[in-house]
């Protein structure tokens, strides 16, 4: 694959679509339970900072189960946060979560609870494939990537399954970069992140 930024503005689309159908198929048959493995690679290899907000995300199916983890930070004292979808075009909003919170359907199939807004310093975010450089291919709206750029100095933290890392994820420059991925095999910090 040619470097992200020798793509046209139509190449970068193409290959993205590659790149997810690719992804889609080599998480296919992963087992979401994993997520109790990524939880416990978090915590102990990149915990978030004492009584820092996180946001997380209530997983949608195949993606892997990111709510032991979210359980086991609101267990330490951190307060948690899910997202809401605005309309195309917004940056996500953060809703605070906690076992037992009225949850909401969303956009897309996704839930996030009926509950105050909040600012993450910490976000977990889903994605489809990932690559050592800390790109991320995400479902294609791009919230995330509008949401980071309006949260300085948050760091974020791809969870997916070990299976979806590719060689190079098709990037541009307005693509958010991860700081680190969390996976079932334990954590990878991007270099110069």
């Amino acid at each position: 694959m040619a470097a992200p930024h020798t793509l046209s503005p139509e190449q970068l689309i193409a290959a993205k679509a590659r790149a997810r159908e690719l992804a889609l198929a080599r998480r296919a048959g992963q087992d979401p339970a994993l997520g109790a493995q990524l939880a416990r690679h978090v915590l102990r290899e990149m915990p978030p900072p004492p009584g820092a907000a996180v946001s997380g995300y209530w997983p949608l199916p195949g993606e892997i189960d990111i709510r032991p983890l979210l359980e086991a930070l609101f267990a330490l004292g951190h307060p948690v946060l899910l997202p809401e979808t605005p309309r195309r075009g917004n940056p996500l909003i953060f809703r605070h979560w906690y076992p037992g919170v009225a949850m909401v359907r969303e956009r897309f199939g996704t839930l996030r609870p009926d509950a105050p807004v909040g600012v993450p310093a910490v976000l977990y975010v889903p994605l489809l494939a990932f690559d050592r450089a800390g790109r991320r291919l995400g479902y294609g709206g791009g919230y995330y990537d509008r949401t980071l750029a309006g949260l300085a100095g948050a760091v974020a933290i791809g969870c997916a399954f070990a299976a979806q890392e590719l060689d190079e994820v098709p990037a541009g420059d307005y693509d958010a970069r991860l700081a680190a991925v969390a996976t079932e095999r334990g954590v990878i910090m991007i270099p110069g992140a």
